[in-house]
C-alpha cells in the first residue's frame, strides 16, 4: 500500500517540477519569435483539410477470421466423417492488415499466413487452399474475392503460405462500421 501512495506522490511531485520549467523553444533554442504571428492562407488551409485524417479513421478497422473459417480439411470421395479419408487440413495462423486515409476513401493492404498439413491420404504435391477476404461497411459486403492458392504440401516441409491482396479501397466518411474478414471458402 505504502509503496502505491508513494509512486502517486513522486510523479505529482515530477509534475509539479515539470510544470515550473519555462516553456521555451520545442527544439532548444529561442528561435520561436519567427514564428510568432504567423498565418496560414485559405490554399494553404484548403490543401491541409483536403488531405487531413479525420480522428475516428486514424487506427485501421479490425482485421478477424470469419467464425468457422480458420481451417480447411479436404478429404477423399464424401467420406468426410472418417479420419483416415484426410487428404490435408489447412489452417490460418497470423492475419494482419495497415490502412492509409486519405480524401474520404480508406485503402486498405491485407494478408494471411497460414499452413497445409497432409492428412493419412495426403500426398505430396500441390494442393489449392479457397482464401477469401472481405470488407464489409456497415453490414453490407463492399468487397470479398476468392483466391485459390496453390501450396507446395510434403510430409517433410512446414507446407506455409501466405497472401497479401492490395489496394482495396473503401469510402469513409465518418462513423461507419468496417471490418475485415478474412477465412477458407467452401
Amino acid at each position: 500500500m505504502l509503496t502505491g501512495i508513494s509512486k502517486i506522490l513522486g510523479s505529482g511531485a515530477l509534475a509539479l517540477a515539470l510544470s515550473a520549467c519555462s516553456m521555451g523553444s520545442m527544439f532548444g533554442g529561442n528561435d520561436d519569435a519567427q514564428f510568432a504571428g504567423a498565418t496560414a492562407s485559405q490554399a494553404q488551409v484548403a490543401q491541409g483539410a483536403s488531405t487531413a485524417v479525420p480522428a475516428i479513421a486514424t487506427e485501421c478497422p479490425p482485421i478477424r477470421i470469419r467464425e468457422g473459417a480458420g481451417s480447411h480439411r479436404a478429404f477423399t470421395g464424401n467420406r468426410t466423417s472418417d479420419p483416415q479419408a484426410l487428404r490435408y487440413q489447412s489452417v490460418i495462423d497470423r492475419i494482419s492488415r495497415n490502412c492509409t486515409v486519405a480524401n474520404g476513401v480508406i485503402t486498405i493492404r491485407m494478408g494471411a499466413v497460414g499452413r497445409v498439413i497432409l492428412g493419412p491420404q495426403g500426398q505430396a504435391g500441390n494442393v489449392n487452399v479457397p482464401l477469401r477476404f472481405a470488407v464489409e461497411r456497415d453490414g453490407l459486403a463492399v468487397f470479398s474475392q476468392r483466391y485459390d492458392l496453390a501450396v507446395s504440401a510434403s510430409p517433410s516441409t512446414p507446407n506455409e503460405f501466405s497472401h497479401t491482396v492490395e489496394n482495396v479501397t473503401v469510402p469513409y466518411v465518418g462513423g461507419e462500421t468496417i471490418t475485415i474478414w478474412v477465412g477458407f471458402d467452401t
